[in-house]
């Protein structure tokens, strides 16, 4: 997000924070854990989630390059809302919190970066929760998700919409709210219908149309 920065306002964020390498499966940041800096991802994936008293677990977005994790926590002081969890090897710039919003208060363009980047969460947590309100399939839900995924994809440099899975079919079922077997069976069927192509983990989008269709 902060990488087409220009000239002082880039050479001041690529001086704070520290880029680290994560396993699968390392934890980043805890539910309501104190929030002492921002997350952002270079490569790889990262799942957000949320776990109720009962140990219910709700995968709420999965986080792709160039997402900034724990910003709002960290601009309004609270602690984080979410879980997060590396689903591949994964690499971080670490930034704390207090070199974070000095950054900001000196470059109003990181701002408004910022500034647009919760625009966009909150945007997609709309989206998210209008899928799952009115859409009347577990299909039309499924589509949704896959095309999302499919032009974040697109957006970070590739030229088609391929993207690597690194979910289970019970945590996709998670987030389509639905179940494991039928998201097998819909992954499937969207597979037959030439709708994606599937190679193991990687998942290619054939044809967008068709699936905006379904997710409508």
């Amino acid at each position: 997000m902060f990488c087409n920065l220009d000239g002082a306002a880039l050479a001041d964020y690529a001086a704070i924070g520290v880029e680290t390498s994560f396993a699968r499966g390392t934890t980043l940041f805890n539910e309501g854990g104190r929030s002492n800096g921002v997350f952002v991802i270079c490569t790889g994936q990262v799942k957000l989630f949320c776990t109720s008293k009962e140990g219910k677990t709700l995968i709420l977005k999965i986080a792709m390059p160039g997402d900034v994790l724990g910003l709002g926590a960290v601009i309004s002081g609270s602690a984080y809302e979410v879980t997060g969890e590396t689903l591949e090897p994964t690499q971080i710039k670490s930034i704390p919190r207090d070199d974070f919003l000095s950054f900001l208060e000196k470059h109003g363009e990181g701002s408004l970066h910022a500034a647009k980047a919760l625009s966009d969460d909150y945007k997609a947590a709309f989206f998210d929760a209008r899928r799952l309100a009115l859409s009347c399939s577990s299909a039309g839900r499924l589509a949704g998700v896959l095309l999302d995924w499919g032009k974040t994809a697109a957006t970070c440099g590739k030229f088609e919409m391929r993207f690597t899975m690194a979910l289970t079919h019970e945590e996709l079922a998670n987030i389509v709210g639905s179940s494991r077997e039928t998201v097998t069976r819909m992954l499937s069927r969207f597979k037959k219908e030439e709708l994606i192509q599937m190679r193991g983990s990687s998942i290619l989008i054939l044809a967008p149309e068709r699936l905006e269709r379904l997710a409508v």
